[in-house]
Parts: C-alpha cells; sequence; structure tokens
C-alpha cells in the first residue's frame, strides 16, 4: 500500500521550458476545439431579408409593366392626334380650294376666248401657281376612257368610231387634291353605235373568212 505524502498537490503537465505563469494560464483556459453554433436569429432575419427581396422584386415587375403600358397609349395618342391633324389641314384647304373653283374655271374660259391678256394674265397665272403648291391637280382630257369615279356625264351622245363609252368633250374640269376629288369633270360621252361592229373585230372577221392574210400566198 503506498502511502501519499503530505503537503503535495497534483499539478498539470507543463511543457518543459514554460514557466510557472504560462502553466497557469493554460489551466485556467478550457479546452474549444469545436467552433461556436450559428444563433437561430440570424436564420430568421435572412428568411425575413429574402422575403422582403421578392417582394420588391415582384413589385418593380408590376410598376414596369405600367410603365411600358402608359408609354404604348402615349405613343397611339401621339399618332392619333397628329392623324387627325393632318386630316383636319386637308379638310381646310380643300374647303378652300373648292371656293376657288368657281375662279379658276373663269381664268380657264378667258384663256380658251383669248382673253387672259395684261395684268389679269399675271393675276390668273399667280392664282394658279398658289393653288397648285397646295397640292391642287386639274385632270381630265378628250378621248380618255369614261370613268364614273372621276367623271360627270352632262351629254350623251353615238359615234361609230369609239369602242367604249369615251369623254369625246370636256365641259368642265376635274380637280383633285392628291387622291381625293373634290370634284368630277363634267363631260361629253359618246358610246359605239348600237348594232355596229368594231373596226378591230370586223378585220378579224375579214381575215377568218379569207382563211388569213397569208394563206394562199
Amino acid at each position: 500500500m503506498t502511502e501519499e505524502t503530505p503537503g503535495f498537490e497534483e499539478k498539470p503537465d507543463v511543457p518543459s521550458g514554460a514557466d510557472s505563469d504560462d502553466a497557469a494560464e493554460a489551466a485556467e483556459t478550457p479546452s474549444t476545439e469545436e467552433g461556436p453554433a450559428a444563433p437561430a436569429g440570424d436564420v430568421s432575419q435572412t428568411a425575413g431579408l429574402t422575403a422582403q427581396l421578392d417582394q420588391l422584386r415582384s413589385a418593380l415587375s408590376e410598376r414596369t409593366a405600367d410603365l411600358q403600358r402608359l408609354q404604348a397609349e402615349y405613343q397611339n395618342y401621339r399618332r392619333r392626334v397628329e392623324r387627325d391633324r393632318v386630316t383636319v389641314k386637308e379638310i381646310a384647304v380643300a374647303t378652300l380650294l373648292t371656293e376657288l373653283l368657281p375662279v379658276l374655271d373663269d381664268v380657264g374660259r378667258a384663256r380658251d376666248h383669248g382673253e387672259l391678256v395684261g395684268g389679269f394674265k399675271s393675276v390668273a397665272e399667280s392664282l394658279e401657281t398658289v393653288v397648285a403648291k397646295m397640292g391642287l391637280q386639274q385632270f381630265g382630257k378628250e378621248g380618255e376612257p369614261f370613268d364614273p369615279t372621276i367623271h360627270e356625264a352632262l351629254m350623251h351622245s353615238y359615234a361609230p368610231d369609239v369602242t367604249e363609252t369615251t369623254c369625246v368633250a370636256i365641259l368642265q374640269p376635274g380637280y383633285r387634291i392628291g387622291e381625293r376629288t373634290i370634284r368630277p369633270a363634267r363631260v361629253a360621252v359618246a358610246e359605239p353605235q348600237p348594232g355596229a361592229t368594231p373596226a378591230a373585230k370586223e378585220e378579224k372577221s375579214a381575215d377568218e373568212e379569207s382563211g388569213g392574210p397569208d394563206e394562199g400566198a
């Protein structure tokens, strides 16, 4: 049986070369091999921030869609206003030029009778230049086919030398602005003689009866 020597206490192992103060500090400091665990509050805070970020992204997407919709509506509004502005301008110009058509008719008659001379001639030519700059165009010529969309027939007759309804006289010229007719040309028309065979068909029939122009050569 081993006897314990009184007056001696067990001390922790101290590496050789370490002084007594280092030994005491080593004895007081507990061993911490594993790091501290993350607090539960940090995890819940991260989840809350993620949810807030998702809400902000959703709100941003909604505001962006609203802005794009407003921009498209504004562009449509601008195009509609510009279209209406052009239409109003065209109507105003057409109304003004329609009021001037009788004056232009007088100028045309004076020119046909050789009365367009002197200062009256200069004024008339200036007026015609101005209305032409505003887009007014005169139409209607003798010999052109009759078109009911741009011609108004005031006189009707038959003629053996026409193959279709033809304008044989321009009683009053027509006027248009661009593609819009503001007054049709008033004309005298002639139709083929009833029962008459056009010359082209007569020549063709004669050729068929004779066997053709080259047959028998």
